[in-house]
């Protein structure tokens, strides 16, 4: 049996998900299909820390469905725009987990994280799933991932169908 361990930049796949498909990334879904017949090692889920109830309600979906959630808050720069980025922590996640796994299942369409995809497969032989929405993940990071699983119709939340008023 293959071991896995599972990383999600959960910013990244909630903003690609809801830019491209006006929707939400089905986790329930998507951890079925990618622990089916494969020993789990680890399933890190790396958000931001807003405060707010219903970012604390999804946090805890993580957790029921099986993932560790890593938080940490915003960095409010001096313009006034503010930043979240798990880059680093996702990359030293991998590198730790690599020699424990099989294949490391990486869920972002960010760019940066081809050279960390190149690395595992080339020094530690590793295979390297991307998941990400097709249109908006980094042809860098396609190139470099071992197998593109893209995210569709079937990894997303199924809206519910909106009635009309009369």
């Amino acid at each position: 049996m293959q071991k896995v361990t599972i990383l999600v930049d959960a910013q990244n796949v909630y903003y690609t998900t809801k830019q491209a498909y006006h929707c939400g990334f089905d986790y329930n879904q998507f951890w079925q299909q990618v622990t089916k017949d494969r020993k789990l090692v680890k399933a890190i889920a790396f958000s931001c820390e807003r405060g707010d109830k219903k970012q604390t309600e999804f946090q805890n979906i993580l957790r029921a469905i099986g993932f560790e959630v890593k938080l940490k808050s915003y960095i409010q720069r001096s313009d006034g725009s503010s930043k979240c980025d798990w880059d680093v922590g996702i990359t030293i996640d991998a590198l730790k987990y690599a020699e424990q796994s099989d294949i490391i299942v990486l869920v972002s369409g960010d760019g940066d994280f081809a050279l960390l995809a190149d690395t595992l497969c080339s020094d530690y032989k590793t295979f390297v799933e991307v998941y990400g929405v097709p249109k908006l993940t980094a042809a860098s990071l396609v190139r470099s991932a071992s197998k593109f699983i893209p995210i569709d119709n079937n990894l997303l939340l199924k809206q519910a169908t909106r009635s009309k008023s009369s």
